[in-house]
């Protein structure tokens, strides 16, 4: 008699990410030269899901995925303009877990964990204080302004969340009469696709809100099939999903890696939404791409590219209502 196997749930795919730098430096291959340039102690940890390691060329630091997630001692260079809190967040603040910063939605930060720590995440510093499960605070601050349209889940990463604690939080807000919209921003998916499994999916084709997704990927190689395949199944509910980007030095600065990432997203019905600058939050400024070297990109971009392809190229500025495009 055949013995079916399950196949592995994404917390136990999760269990394999690279949290060790020594573990990943071996797996890559790395030499002693190399791994002198690694930050071994930090207070933003390294993080990694295996899928994408296993897309990364061995032997080498100049790694364009490599580059976004394994710590290096350039994270250390002092930066005046660069700062523990770029967007200026914590003046938007209206309860620890309850970002206003825009009309008519609102961002809650539904949790500190990650499926993937990027090097130049704008909330690398940000004060998470204690997890929490409940959110009656900041609901009860929604419920009671009727101006909010729309809630954004992030984090963190809300997928980092169970599927009993999403669907608790998806119905209460559900159960808000003046919202009508529902949006994640993850980079999970990125990482570990197998996270959005049938019942995550069922959760979302039972909410009467309508679901937007903002995955975040920068490189056409963090794409593929396993990923798309998933992505599908939201898709098929109905969910709209974009795409939105941070322009790297080293990593997506150049109009190929641009154009095939586009490309390719567009091709599975995802839009390009944004390509960011780079927030200037501390540790990161190795990242920087000039401005106008990014508006040649986007230029040579919408030459080759149809208009629905083209990513808005925008900066976050603090206490703008909006993001500024460049």
């Amino acid at each position: 008699m055949a013995i079916s196997v399950l196949p592995p749930t994404w917390r136990q795919i999760q269990k394999n990410n690279f949290t060790k730098w020594a573990e990943l430096a071996n797996f890559l291959e790395l030499n002693d030269e190399q791994t002198a340039k690694i930050l071994k102690k930090c207070r933003f940890p390294l993080n990694l899901p295996y899928r994408l390691a296993t897309k990364i060329e061995k032997s080498t630091l100049n790694d364009p995925i490599l580059k976004q997630f394994l710590p290096l001692t350039a994270e250390e260079l002092e930066n005046t303009s660069f700062t523990n809190d770029p967007v200026g967040e914590k003046k938007a603040l209206c309860s620890p877990k309850l970002l206003h910063k825009y009309h008519g939605r609102v961002l809650l930060v539904t949790t500190s964990s990650c499926a993937m720590h990027c090097r130049y995440c704008f909330r690398r510093h940000f004060d998470y204080e204690v997890e929490r499960k409940v959110f009656t605070p900041e609901l009860d601050k929604i419920r009671n302004d009727s101006t909010v349209k729309e809630v954004i889940l992030s984090g963190g990463d809300p997928l980092s969340l169970s599927n009993d604690a999403l669907r608790s939080l998806i119905s209460q807000i559900g159960d808000i009469p003046h919202v009508t919209k529902l949006r994640f921003h993850t980079r999970f998916p990125i990482g570990i696709p197998e996270r959005i499994d049938s019942e995550f999916v069922d959760i979302i084709a039972n909410s009467r809100l309508k679901v937007w997704f903002v995955i975040h990927s920068n490189h056409p190689r963090e794409l593929g099939q396993d990923l798309f395949n998933s992505l599908n199944q939201l898709q098929k509910e109905g969910v709209v999903i974009l795409n939105q980007s941070v322009l790297l030095a080293g990593v997506n600065d150049d109009i190929e890696t641009l154009r095939q990432l586009c490309e390719t997203l567009v091709d599975e019905g995802i839009v390009p939404y944004y390509l960011h600058q780079l927030d200037r939050v501390a540790g990161a400024s190795h990242f920087e791409v000039p401005v106008e070297e990014g508006k040649k990109l986007l230029e040579q971009l919408k030459r080759l590219l149809p208009g629905y392809a083209v990513p808005r190229y925008v900066k976050e500025i603090a206490g703008e209502p909006y993001k500024v495009e460049v």
